[in-house]
């Protein structure tokens, strides 16, 4: 019984599918869609056909982007090789360099020890030359070493025949020297016919007297290395007094010491040569120094 049943039922359900099928609502929608399809007018079909194919070529063309891709890459490379070649080159130029500064920096070096041994050989030779100097004699303040302090300390012993020559040398001087009082001073005078100036009155009287070759200004005379210098409270008949009047050198004036503090001289343009005394204000304040031309080894 249940067997019949249920083949009663699926034949109900079938029919009752049949007749859905077969109902006129199928047809209308049918109909429905092909009048849907029929209204699509051939412009909307033109149209959609290039969208179609403007999605086509979007769709081929894209491909395209991968040799693209590949020119990008190949230019990274070569701008990775030369910055690559860039470094090498600026470390080789580096190095080139620094190479270069340590073959400056070692000749530098040599140089300046060249330069150091140069300047040790000219120091030795000069020592070598100045103590060969000090060997040689020399007069009064330029004499060195123990030996010559000890002979200035040391009286000079003179024979008789030496005093004798060596005070006679010392009138004559001071003769000379006596016989021009009163003279008028001549600017670059020496002789007694013109008249003298200071410092050639002094050239006058001992050109002849001494061995050592008499310089002619005063400024020459205080210079003179053969001369030794004397202080004043040691002063002594026949010495050189200097003074500075126009400031010009170290000495621009000198006359001859006499004795009993007064000094023989040729003053200046107008006056006449005379006798003064060296105790002046004047000549106190002008006065610079004193240097001893005539000595028992100066004379002739």
């Amino acid at each position: 019984m249940r067997l019949l049943f249920t083949l009663f039922v699926l034949l109900f359900t079938q029919l009752f599918l049949n007749m859905a099928h077969a109902s006129p609502q199928t047809r209308v929608a049918a109909d429905q869609r092909k009048s849907h399809v029929n209204q699509v007018t051939p412009e909307e079909r033109r149209k959609r056909k290039t969208a179609a194919a403007k999605t086509s070529k979007k769709t081929k063309v894209a491909p395209v982007s991968e040799p693209k891709t590949q020119e990008k890459n190949s230019k990274k490379k070569v701008k990775s090789t030369e910055l690559v070649k860039r470094k090498t080159s600026s470390e080789k130029t580096v190095k080139t360099t620094r190479a270069e500064s340590k073959k400056e920096k070692t000749l530098k070096t040599t140089r300046a020890e060249a330069k150091a041994g140069k300047e040790t050989k000219n120091r030795s030779l000069a020592k070598n030359s100045s103590e060969k100097a000090s060997k040689k004699e020399a007069y009064g303040r330029h004499r060195k070493g123990k030996k010559l302090r000890e002979e200035d300390s040391k009286p000079i012993t003179l024979s008789a025949t030496h005093k004798k020559r060596y005070q006679h040398a010392q009138q004559t001087a001071m003769t000379k020297l006596m016989h021009q009082v009163g003279k008028p001073y001549r600017w670059g005078g020496t002789s007694p016919n013109t008249g003298f100036d200071c410092s050639g009155l002094v050239y006058y009287a001992y050109k002849d007297l001494i061995r050592i070759k008499m310089p002619r200004t005063a400024n020459e005379m205080y210079h003179l290395r053969d001369a030794a210098p004397v202080k004043r409270g040691e002063l002594e008949s026949g010495d050189l007094v200097f003074f500075r009047i126009n400031n010009r050198g170290a000495a621009d004036h000198v006359g001859v010491y006499v004795g009993n503090g007064k000094f023989i001289q040729s003053p200046r343009t107008g006056e006449d040569i005379k006798i003064t005394s060296l105790g002046d204000d004047y000549w106190q304040d002008h006065y610079v120094g004193a240097r001893r031309v005539m000595t028992p080894k100066t004379i002739r």
